[in-house]
């Protein structure tokens, strides 16, 4: 079986996890105000040990300066859809052809704090392609092994105070890079919704 129908199973199976999948950053009581729609693209390198590609923001960025993120943005009303949006995005930050892009299918949506709504959109993608990240919003694209993002046992709670509130979220850490906030928040839906071996 290849890895874009084994992706695409695990997603399509709608087991309901051992854990609760986490549905944003907010918390019960907070005042919700209307959401951005978003995408971004997860995208798992085909090889023997399939890795998820990643980057880094630029620091100038006005919003989530430096983080670590998947490829993705607003959806705009040109694109046809989330998965249009995502594909659309990731050429534009790292020059991944959406043709060399096979989707795989759409996890559980993730809301933000900062009033994203995102759709994340499983996509499979040859190993080693020439990425070159967009000097505007990406200063670096790195590959993380999938297993290693997946296992629970990488995936710390951790929690900050922002805008007078505590907030908790998730860590990653991985060599010298901290995944944290919603790109770790997906991630830890994907390791609950794959359960992969």
């Amino acid at each position: 079986m290849t890895l874009a129908l084994r992706l695409a199973e695990a997603l399509a199976r709608g087991d309901s996890p051992a854990l609760p999948f986490l549905t944003g950053d907010s918390r019960d009581g907070e005042r919700e105000e209307a959401a951005i729609e978003a995408a971004v693209l997860i995208a798992v390198t085909d090889r023997p040990e399939p890795g998820v590609i990643l980057t880094q923001r630029t620091e100038h960025l006005r919003r989530h300066a430096g983080q670590i993120a998947f490829p993705g943005g607003r959806i705009d009303p040109g694109d046809a859809d989330a998965v249009a949006a995502a594909l659309r995005e990731a050429e534009e930050e790292i020059a991944l052809p959406a043709r060399a892009v096979t989707v795989a299918g759409i996890a559980d949506r993730y809301r933000t704090g900062t009033g994203f709504d995102i759709t994340p959109v499983f996509g499979v993608v040859a190993p080693d392609l020439p990425l070159i990240p967009s000097e505007a919003e990406v200063a670096d694209v790195f590959e993380v092994p999938l297993a290693f993002l997946l296992d629970p046992a990488n995936q710390v709670e951790a929690s900050a105070m922002w805008r007078g509130r505590e907030r908790r979220f998730y860590e990653i850490c991985w060599a010298d890079r901290r995944i944290w906030g919603a790109t770790a928040g997906i991630i830890v839906n994907m390791s609950r919704r794959l359960r992969w071996t």
